[in-house]
């Protein structure tokens, strides 16, 4: 790795930490339909957010509504989990680079997600929505931190707000399914854990899905689901 605070470091770092969030961006990505649908109307939540369609754990096991705010809060947790490995690196200053540039392509994506899939095309507007992520991003960081270091219930209770919106049902009226949130803080422990072992050179190689379709530390495991019915 390049020297902490160098022009070379600041290159590696914008390099890496592009690589880095399109692997959590791409975990709750989601796409609307009805874009290439001439005349047709894209669905709304009971909230009045646009309905997206997505695949994948977060929105077919958990049951996660596919919406940009799933996706952002979603895309959080990820850049949460590569923080907590990133303040490992070997100077304060390293971290701050990394994160600034993490956070950087989080708000490039976020008002291109706008822009193109929701029609905000006024730049003022999406400059206030970004503000407003920015403000929520350091809300998961101090919530996510804390209950890393309170426990499973607090850690839990911190996930049950930022993807379930602190709501005691789910989408369609039923009532909230906590061992959802349990698989969750599982799979975030489970995560951390795993990328604590790998060097920060190789996190990419490591995180997103590898040859032969087999996953990626960032994905479902068999694992997480075990852990949470073994305590049940």
């Amino acid at each position: 790795m390049p020297r902490p605070g160098t022009a070379a470091e600041t290159y590696v770092a914008y390099g890496m930490t592009q690589k880095l969030f399109e692997v959590c961006s791409s975990q709750a990505d989601y796409s609307i339909p009805q874009l290439s649908q001439k005349g047709a109307q894209v669905p709304k939540t009971e909230a009045g957010e646009d309905l997206g369609v997505g695949e994948g754990w977060w929105y077919e096991d958990l049951g996660l509504v596919p919406t940009f705010s799933t996706w952002s809060q979603v895309t959080f947790l990820h850049m949460y989990l590569l923080t907590v490995r990133l303040r490992a690196l070997p100077s304060h200053e390293s971290l701050q680079t990394y994160s600034r540039h993490l956070i950087d392509h989080f708000s490039h994506n976020a008002e291109h997600r706008m822009d193109v899939l929701h029609g905000l095309t006024s730049r003022a507007i999406r400059n206030k929505f970004l503000k407003d992520l920015f403000i929520q991003w350091r809300g998961v960081l101090a919530a996510y931190d804390e209950g890393l270091v309170k426990g499973d219930a607090v850690l839990g209770a911190a996930v049950w707000r930022n993807l379930w919106k602190a709501s005691h049902t789910g989408p369609q009226g039923e009532d909230m399914d906590w061992t959802k949130v349990a698989r969750v803080v599982a799979y975030m422990r489970r995560v951390i854990s795993e990328l604590s072992q790998i060097n920060e050179a190789d996190l990419i190689l490591h995180i997103g899905s590898r040859p032969g379709g087999k996953p990626g530390i960032f994905g479902y495991s068999e694992l997480d689901k075990q852990l949470v019915d073994g305590k049940r």
